[in-house]
Order: structure tokens, then C-alpha cells, then sequence
């Protein structure tokens, strides 16, 4: 479970990391990641998208909760002034909570190689 602390809760965050972040893509999620110039004392924030496109409610909210439960478990591994936003493609309606873990550590190199190449 993601602690509330590290939740990102702002539509401006969202788009900061969005649209200056680095990404890395697999065929189920998407990942955006930023640092930001002040890291505060709670550490990484991660927010979560997940459209109507991938299905209906009860869908979403089960692929919600497993990228919720995975980016907790990979809290620790990212840097400390971090804004992560996990965008799940269509794909992730269909996908094993393996495979959403394998292509999220995936997605997450990739971002963190760019955004350090970036810097």
C-alpha cells in the first residue's frame, strides 16, 4: 500500500510531471518522472491515471490498486525528490499482477536513465 504522504494530490503536479518529466513506456503503463526542486521531508509523491479507455470501474480500480501496491514496493528505490505519475494503458485491464510489476521495473529504468541523461 502507498502511504498518504508520498500520494500525489494536484492536478498541477500531475501536469508538471506530465509534460517535463521523463518516460518510459511499456505496452501496459506509461511512467513520468520529475524531480522536483524542493524534496520536503515525506520524500517521493506518485500519482496514478487510469482512463475509462481501459475499462469499466471495477476494472480500474483493480488495476489502480496492484499499481498502487507495486509503486509501494518500489518506493524505497526511487530518489527522494521525485514526482512519479504511472499512466496504465489499455493493456493493464488484461495483464497479470507480474507483469504489470515486470514492466513498471522496466518503465522505471528507463525514466530515471533520461531524466539523469537530461540533467
Amino acid at each position: 500500500m502507498l502511504p498518504a504522504a508520498h500520494r500525489m494530490r494536484h492536478s498541477a503536479d500531475f501536469e508538471q510531471a506530465v509534460r517535463r518529466g521523463a518516460r518510459g513506456g511499456r505496452e501496459t503503463l506509461v511512467v513520468h518522472l520529475t524531480t522536483r526542486t524542493d524534496p520536503g521531508p515525506d520524500g517521493p509523491v506518485v500519482g496514478f491515471v487510469v482512463s475509462k479507455a481501459v475499462g469499466n470501474a471495477v476494472v480500474r480500480n483493480r488495476v489502480k490498486r496492484r499499481l498502487r501496491a507495486l509503486v509501494g514496493e518500489r518506493l524505497t528505490s526511487l530518489p527522494a525528490s521525485a514526482s512519479l505519475v504511472v499512466r496504465a494503458q489499455v493493456a493493464a485491464a488484461d495483464a497479470t499482477y507480474g507483469r504489470l510489476g515486470s514492466d513498471l521495473d522496466g518503465a522505471l529504468r528507463t525514466a530515471v536513465r533520461r531524466a539523469e541523461a537530461a540533467r
